[in-house]
């Protein structure tokens, strides 16, 4: 007699940008563990098993997950690499530009980023891809791709129950994000300088602090060496690298505000894929009962709505009149955490789940 595994199928996934274990891989890992949970095999074409770090990192945990050779790094014959594929039922892809045949019976294209550059629109990759479908992580990557053709589904995420549980908020500002300087970063350059401005116009009391938390690779390095010179080691400026995924949780449930300043100064018409594409960790911070203030462009415009559970700015004046309003009126504060606790429900593990079940048909 065959196993639920058995009966149920196998889904794969191929991304190249795996190891960076950033909002965009716990939006797809998240979408494998609904398969996962509903008794298929997952499989992962990485060359080392990441298990552990996606469990420490995320909170993330798999029945059956397995990591494969991955033959999207080798030069495996294009005919051999589609058959191989075969073998599945559900095959996602994260795009870096290259296309291939896939004869697994559902593909996917994840579209992480609004950058057409990455998408199939040579007619070579269009033939490539014919039976690949497109889904995206937020409505405003969906709006660029249709503004080009692109026809795609959203699925949101979820935001793990964890975060709503509720903790004694302490005097500091979060700021959760990958330190790196390039494509969409989170701009804690900017966040650093606004930070030590806020203090000198004394909009906060003395004893608030910064916290700046995210994971950093090696080639990044430097940058975060940079960014440690322009806090001038000042002691109400903390950094706190590669957390686990306690240690975040923590912070984000202590956290008094959060601030977002991903796309800040961009322009999002002209380069859609420098702003914020869907903003997972704003959400985690509204969870966790932060006041938020992110920089008013891209995904965050979908899912923050201003003065109701949190707040959009579009420049340093915009935020600080905003901040000084809400610190000096705690009944705005308490206000928007209350919405957040009702915002939450939207982002729950059973409507994500539904999401994922409906949209992908499973």
């Amino acid at each position: 007699m065959k196993s639920t595994y058995e009966k149920r199928g196998r889904v794969a996934l191929y991304n190249p940008y795996l190891d960076i274990l950033g909002g965009g891989e716990r939006h797809i890992l998240s979408i494998l563990q609904v398969f996962d949970k509903r008794g298929y095999f997952i499989e992962i074409f990485w060359d080392h098993n990441l298990k552990k770090r996606i469990k420490e990192r995320f909170g993330i945990s798999f029945q059956n997950l397995s990591f494969k050779p991955n033959i999207f790094k080798q030069r495996t014959n294009p005919v051999k690499k589609a058959i191989l594929l075969s073998k599945y039922s559900h095959f996602f892809y994260i795009p870096d530009g290259s296309y291939f045949f896939s004869l697994a019976r559902h593909n996917y294209i994840f579209a992480m980023v609004p950058n057409l550059n990455l998408y199939p629109h040579t007619l070579k990759d269009r033939i490539k891809t014919f039976n690949f479908e497109l889904i995206t992580n937020s409505p405003f990557t969906k709006e660029i791709l249709k503004s080009q053709g692109y026809d795609s589904k959203v699925i949101l995420p979820y935001i793990k129950a964890e975060f709503s549980l509720r903790s004694e908020k302490k005097n500091y500002i979060l700021s959760v994000g990958r330190f790196f300087p390039h494509l969409h970063n989170k701009r804690q350059d900017v966040i650093i300088k606004t930070f030590i401005e806020i203090k000198q116009r004394k909009l906060l009391p003395n004893n608030y602090n910064l916290i700046l938390a995210g994971g950093v690779k090696k080639e990044d390095l430097s940058y975060l060496t940079y960014l440690k010179k322009i806090s001038k080691n000042r002691a109400d400026i903390k950094f706190v690298t590669n957390p686990s995924f306690p240690t975040l949780l923590s912070l984000y449930k202590e956290a008094q505000f959060y601030f977002h300043f991903a796309g800040f100064g961009v322009d999002e018409t002209k380069h859609p894929e420098q702003v914020e594409h869907l903003g997972i960790t704003p959400l985690e911070a509204i969870a966790a009962g932060c006041v938020v203030f992110a920089y008013k462009a891209g995904g965050v415009k979908y899912t923050i709505n201003d003065g109701k559970n949190g707040f959009l700015f579009k420049n340093k004046g915009e935020l600080f009149h905003k901040l000084e309003t809400v610190i000096k009126q705690k009944t705005i504060m308490n206000n928007i955490r209350e919405r957040a606790q009702e915002e939450y429900k939207k982002y729950s593990w059973e409507n994500f789940e539904k999401r994922v079940r409906k949209t992908l048909k499973i």
